[in-house]
């Protein structure tokens, strides 16, 4: 038996890195899981993983910068699995520039892939989560459990970050709209929180190689590593293992807050 039985999670960006070791995560402790990528390979190779597992998962190829894709995301995890209990939205890019030389195409590009599809699936999911507990609490007085909604943000929104003006933006507004939705939200039973990665290794932050626009220089890395207190680069692991207690009943009286997860990067903060 899992804390998650009987739950339906949708992971935005699950296909790779952080987003499939938390859609692995959820599966892991009994959640349905729908995977969500604007590729389908990888969110394939996700879904057959947990397979592999022994869980519940498929993959809907879907770009929730579009309103009308996170509606039909949201749409086909109730018609694959009957409901839309948890909402985790990972999905994001970076595309580093110091401010002087930052374009509004690259200010656009990660506003939309790291704060619009968050509030495009979130809006989305507002139909299963706040209108079924709605119902529920006309029916039976209260919620009938209670929903969850976690948004990934960054330990760089928090500290800053040079040549990432756009990201930080974007990273930022997701805090400040998790203690909204909070409230918003607390009174249909839905928690919202969010995690605040640190370093962690994925495709965004390996080692940049000469023509690609995705990584960053090995001197970043290696500097990274030295501020880190525990010593160690995070693996995805270490925020799919956060989100899943956001996920579950054990944080069923935490809700509005971010919660750093970067090894002591941060300090005291």
């Amino acid at each position: 038996m899992g804390n998650l039985d009987n739950r339906v999670a949708i992971v935005t960006g699950g296909g790779r890195g952080i987003g499939r070791a938390t859609s692995l995560r959820l599966a892991r402790d009994g959640a349905a899981v729908v995977v969500n990528d604007i590729d389908a390979e990888p969110a394939d190779e996700t879904v057959a993983l947990i397979a592999e597992a022994g869980g519940q998962a498929v993959s809907v190829v879907a770009n929730t910068v579009e309103l009308a894709q996170a509606e039909d995301l949201a749409a086909k995890a109730v018609d694959v699995f009957g409901s839309l209990d948890i909402l985790v939205n990972n999905a994001g890019t970076t595309r580093d520039k110091m401010f002087h030389g930052l374009t509004d195409e690259l200010f656009d590009l990660v506003i939309d892939a790291s704060l619009r599809t968050s509030y495009h699936a979130t809006l989305a999911a507002m139909p299963y989560m706040r209108d079924a507990a709605k119902q529920e609490m006309a029916e039976l007085g209260a919620p009938a459990y209670q929903r969850k909604i976690v948004f990934t943000s960054s330990v760089a929104a928090l500290m800053g970050n040079p040549g990432q003006f756009n990201y930080t933006a974007a990273k930022g507004a997701i805090i400040a709209v998790t203690k909204t939705l909070a409230r918003e939200l607390g009174p249909f039973g839905i928690n919202v929180n969010a995690v605040a990665p640190g370093f962690v290794e994925t495709r965004l932050t390996a080692a940049r190689k000469p023509g690609e626009t995705l990584g960053i220089p090995d001197e970043t890395r290696n500097m990274a590593k030295a501020i880190i207190a525990l010593g160690r680069l995070g693996e995805p692991e270490d925020i799919a293992n956060v989100t899943a207690f956001l996920c579950s009943p054990d944080s069923n009286f935490v809700s509005g807050v971010t919660i750093p997860v970067s090894g002591g990067q941060l300090g005291g903060m």
